[in-house]
């Protein structure tokens, strides 16, 4: 009942137009995700979100993937408690066509067996900002960006000094405390922050008893140095140590439930580079070297001490970028990239390299159009030449109204594991994908009201999946998915912002044997809601919804996950100008549903914290 009422509720708000970007953009903000270069929002054709670390706070976020399950065309998955696996889907593509970035680092890992960001380990203690672009972008960032791009920066200096920090504690004793201080001074710049993570948790399996832990110790660092005017060094570091208790398949029955299974990652992302900006700030110059190292390890103390599962995956890349404005209108990104990547299971161990080169123009031919144009070619050693084409336009008119279209095309290159594991296949090809989208925004009341919409196709071949007539992988299956993102933002007064965003798709399976099926685990309506309001003596109240509808399970659409309403409140109340106290309760109504058959989810929790800013 509750469920059919928020629903209701939320479908005539959303009756109203709404527009597919976030609420904190506007023409003026600068994006760098969507041609991996900095360029105002208004000027790029392609759908971007943007979150900023005032939201991540107002929210009270402790995983990212929360935050981004409230995204528009952003679907989540998580296969119990904080710290299981986590999945990320941008417009109803796979896990594995998200391609994830944080600080400049590509971090999908190498030895997941598709090659998947997992986003459980990914807290806000660090996080800054975050872009997702939303739809392929394998142009400037190559490989897995089919469905979209997230990316994710940490914390970076200011001038002077600046510090914060904040703790909570909360349901299934559960401890959150994080921390960091930035500055800079002359030509030295700098950023550290640190974040510790333990909880209780739920039981992984739904039906089991036994809370299922998790704890996470994370750091991150950055550090700039002005060797002269426009040249510079950069260096930055991710480091995130987890465990997680586990559920799995006990004989006799081998059905999930309580087991003393857990796993161990740890994460080590680095970047170094050198930066020149010549011909008076005209020609921008980057050469970098970025590594991301992953290690996991599963444990079941039924068997002994050992690791019942050990994956070491790595990848090293070698980057030259440039950014050159031939003339005012006439801008060309372009750059080259070797990539080494490689993983170690305990027998197999593998490796690949993937050499790149790129190229955009961004040209204006009248103040109020950009027209992005873009060729990518991939060579591997293993599967040979892939090119990538892109275009987009926006234009954006003296009346606030935004309007956008783009076509992109983008790929995945096979996996090390889907090529040379004992299921492998050397041969296959790599996925691609081709997607084009248009949509309209519209902004009055000199900007406190801004909705708009957009329509997007992609359709995905040579799909590598599981293949159970030979037991191993092949490129079987096709995909195609057709929708509508939708989103509206409000603030009628400085004290007050509401939210909302809608999301429709029609994610089909177009392989032999599954024709016509729905893509699993991909609801067909989503839609969330968001309201802040900040009373006059500075309490501050908010709350988020968030609606998915049904979806399935598995690929032949025989099990059923019903869809759900989960409402959280919060509150923050400032003492003085530098404290405040907070608190939250998540999933308000204590509604029980699955995002993963079988898996448990948190019922009603509740948090409270403080936080301290210098």
């Amino acid at each position: 009942m509750i469920r059919s009422a928020l629903f209701l509720a939320g479908a005539a708000a959303l009756a109203l137009p709404a527009h597919a970007q976030d609420a904190s953009d506007d023409g003026d903000d600068i994006v760098v995700t969507s041609a991996r270069a900095a360029q105002p929002a208004d000027q790029t054709g392609q759908a971007v979100t943007v979150i900023t670390r005032d939201e991540i706070e107002r929210r009270q976020t402790v995983s990212i993937a929360d935050l981004l399950a409230t995204t528009p065309g952003v679907q989540v998955t998580r296969s119990g408690g904080v710290g299981t696996l986590t999945s990320v889907s941008i417009r109803g593509a796979a896990s594995e066509h998200t391609l994830v970035v944080i600080d400049g680092v590509r971090v999908n890992d190498p030895s997941a067996p598709a090659g998947a960001f997992d986003f459980a380990n990914l807290l806000s203690s660090s996080v800054a900002r975050i872009e997702v672009v939303r739809g392929p972008d394998s142009v400037p960032w190559g490989s897995q960006a089919i469905g979209g791009v997230v990316n994710v920066i940490t914390e970076q200096p200011g001038e002077g000094l600046q510090a914060r920090a904040n703790a909570e504690y909360g349901y299934a004793d559960s401890v959150f405390a994080s921390g960091g201080v930035s500055g800079r001074s002359g030509g030295l710049s700098g950023a550290f922050t640190a974040g510790y993570l333990r909880t209780d948790g739920i039981s992984a399996a739904a039906d089991g008893s036994e809370r299922d832990g998790y704890r996470q110790f994370g750091a991150t660092g950055r550090i700039g140095v002005e060797i002269a005017p426009g040249i510079g060094l950069d260096l930055r570091g991710y480091y995130a140590d987890s465990r997680t208790d586990l559920d799995g398949f006990p004989p006799p029955s081998f059905t999930l439930a309580d087991t003393p299974e857990y796993s161990k990652a740890q994460e080590i992302y680095g970047y170094a580079g050198l930066h020149a900006d010549l011909a008076g700030g005209r020609f921008r110059n980057r050469i970098a070297f970025t590594i991301a190292d992953v290690n996991r390890d599963n444990f079941d103390p039924t068997f002994g001490s050992a690791p019942s599962f050990f994956a070491r995956g790595r990848s090293e890349r070698y980057e030259y970028q440039g950014d050159f404005t031939i003339i005012e209108q006439v801008r060309a990104v372009f750059g080259a990239e070797h990539e080494d990547s490689r993983f170690y299971d305990g027998t197999l161990r593998k490796s690949a390299g993937l050499t790149s080169v790129y190229g955009e123009l961004i040209v204006r031919p009248i103040d109020v159009l950009t027209v992005t144009g873009g060729v990518r070619n991939d060579d591997s050693d293993t599967f040979g030449s892939h090119t990538s084409f892109s275009a987009n336009a926006a234009l954006a008119l003296k009346t606030r109204t935004t309007i956008r279209a783009s076509y992109a095309e983008g790929f995945r290159a096979p996996s090390l594991y889907e090529r040379f594991s004992s299921f492998g296949d050397p041969d296959l090809r790599p996925e691609t994908a081709k997607s084009w989208d248009i949509g309209v925004e519209q902004a009055l009341l000199d900007g406190r009201l801004r909705f708009g919409a957009t329509f997007f196709d992609r359709t995905v071949r040579n799909r590598i999946n599981f293949d159970i007539g030979c037991f191993c992988y092949g490129n079987i299956d096709r995909t195609h998915v057709q929708g509508v993102e939708a989103g509206l933002t409000l603030r009628p007064v400085d004290s007050l912002t509401f939210a909302a965003n809608y999301t429709w798709m029609e994610p089909l399976n177009r392989s032999a044997g599954f024709d016509g099926l729905d893509l699993q685990r991909r609801p067909r309506d989503q839609w969330s809601a968001s309201a802040d309001y900040r009373l006059p003596f500075g309490l501050s109240l908010g709350a988020t919804l968030l609606v998915a509808g049904d979806s399935f399970d598995d690929a032949a659409n025989r099990v059923r996950l019903d869809g759900y309403a989960v409402a959280g409140i919060r509150a923050e109340m400032p003492i003085g100008d530098r404290f405040s106290i907070y608190g939250r309760v998540d999933n308000l109504f204590d509604e029980r549903y699955q995002t993963v058959a079988g898996y448990g989810t948190y019922g009603r929790a509740a948090y409270g914290g403080v936080r301290l800013k210098l």
